[in-house]
């Protein structure tokens, strides 16, 4: 059985702060406990994830919801949806598992800007991450308790805090209890392919979390909230690169004469690909059993640094992660060109992939929930806007950094990873534009803003981490450390 040590912690914002760049001291009703923990996670995870190192000796779960200001929330700009709502018209409640993260954190802000009631729920791993590997964001981030006061301090707006482990089950079971979500949205998982890919302990680390922790959801889903709509973040990894035309999905075949619509074939090219199956596999079961209403979003590359909300204040301010762990192609290149580093392509570099705007994956999250699933469906979107190669990503970087007086140069680096450097890649996206999705394709005009927050903060580039440093036929037992 875990062991938990809760306390219940209030972010009050006195009528004095008022101003975007007042931060308080959380203070919490439990003496003795600090207001956060930099890992509340179970034991045996704990020493999984710092290898070798000494874990804290138990576990620690913090409750956290801010005090509603007895001012009127101010109208913040948000998208052209319609306001959910749940019972006897109040807001609807969605829970953001998850919502510490790159595409939690802004998701969790536009919903709340848009009137829903929000609760983040989060262990803090991610973070933990960046300290076990040395690495860091490009951007300087603030702690959640930190964004959460300031976010309530600019609008007026309460979003509730919970820090456990969502395969830790009797936390995540109060946690649904206490909330009684109308909707979870899913992003708690480890999110990094190269990360699976270091050694076998975080390969195991990344399939435990990713798969235990999704079911985990689906049973408190079925216990505690049977009508809650599920929307998990799939990946367009799951398909892998197929000679034919991706779909949405499914697929309908003719074999031997008989015709039937099945899932599409998945073709994961990493363990944490694999998890991501794995999950689609439980949820799509699981909905055919127990009537559960789920929406599976397999989001392509996701790029971008600003949404509506996190542009209001230095202290809401996403992640921009650009090493070769958690840093994305068009992020490392960026990055690389503000620092007069050759933008390093993988092999041939005709790797080809999906890509949307951070913008439009919290539009498709928000488009998801407005438009729920029916009880027992299992469905899919497949969440991107446009496609382009390693290369193609190269030459737009290039042409932008020459427009700012950038000299860029491109070189190729022997692949780490195990894939088809050529291919051909069609994937289908059209139910996400059926519902309403509105995109932000990628202009000259956002690859110019990206390149100049990449030399904003060039000073905070730490230039070890711009080649790739881990290798998918190199993985093995031993635990990898990062030489300093």
């Amino acid at each position: 059985m875990a062991h938990l040590l809760s306390t219940s912690c209030s972010l009050n914002i006195p009528p004095s702060c008022k101003k975007p760049k007042c931060l308080l001291v959380n203070q919490c009703s439990s003496s003795g406990f600090p207001a956060s923990f930099s890992l509340p996670t179970s034991t045996s995870r704990s020493k999984m994830l710092i290898l070798h190192g000494k874990g804290p000796k138990r576990s620690s779960t913090i409750y956290a919801k801010a005090v509603s200001l007895s001012q009127e929330s101010k109208a913040q700009p948000g998208s052209s949806f319609p306001q959910e709502t749940g019972e006897a018209g109040s807001p609807k409640k969605v829970m953001v598992i998850g919502g510490d993260g790159y595409c939690g954190w802004a998701t969790a802000l536009h919903l709340s800007n848009r009137n829903y009631e929000v609760a983040i729920v989060d262990n803090l791993v991610r973070r933990l991450f960046d300290h076990q590997l040395g690495l860091d964001s490009l951007t300087p981030i603030s702690s959640i308790h930190n964004r959460i006061r300031c976010w309530k301090s600019l609008t007026g707006k309460d979003i509730q805090l919970h820090i456990g482990d969502i395969c830790d089950f009797e936390f995540l079971a109060e946690t649904f209890k206490s909330f009684e979500p109308d909707a979870v949205v899913h992003f708690g998982e480890q999110r990094s392919a190269p990360y699976s890919m270091i050694d076998r302990s975080r390969a195991v680390f990344t399939q435990q979390n990713n798969v235990i922790g999704t079911l985990n959801v689906l049973f408190a889903i079925k216990e505690y909230r049977d009508e809650c709509h599920l929307v998990k973040l799939g990946t367009m990894g799951e398909y892998g690169t197929p000679n034919i035309d991706i779909e949405e999905g499914y697929i309908t075949i003719t074999h031997n004469g008989r015709t039937d619509t099945l899932p599409y074939p998945k073709q994961a090219s990493s363990f944490y690909h694999l998890s991501k199956v794995h999950d689609s596999h439980n949820i799509a079961f699981t909905c055919k059993a127990w009537g559960i209403r789920a929406t599976d979003l397999n989001q392509g590359v996701v790029y971008g640094l600003r949404t509506d909300e996190t542009a209001m204040h230095d202290e809401l301010c996403n992640r921009f992660d650009y090493d070769g762990v958690f840093g994305t192609a068009l992020n490392r290149f960026c990055v690389q060109a503000a620092v007069g580093h050759p933008l390093t392509v993988y092999g041939k570099g005709g790797q080809t992939r999906g890509y949307l705007d951070i913008r439009d994956t919290v539009q498709c999250v928000e488009l998801a929930i407005a438009n729920p699933a029916q009880r027992g469906e299992f469905r899919v979107f497949n969440q991107f806007t446009e496609q382009f190669s390693v290369n193609e990503l190269a030459a737009l970087v290039t042409k932008a950094g020459e427009k700012l007086g950038i000299e860029v140069k491109t070189v190729s680096v022997p692949n780490p990873r195990v894939e088809a450097e050529e291919h051909y890649y069609n994937a289908k996206h059209t139910k996400l534009i059926e519902l309403g999705l509105k995109p932000h394709l990628l202009s000259d005009a956002l690859l110019d803003s990206l390149l100049n927050f990449a030399i904003k903060y060039k000073d905070r580039v730490d230039p070890k981490q711009i080649m790739p440093s881990v290798s998918w036929r190199k993985i093995g037992v031993k635990p990898k450390t990062v030489a300093v």
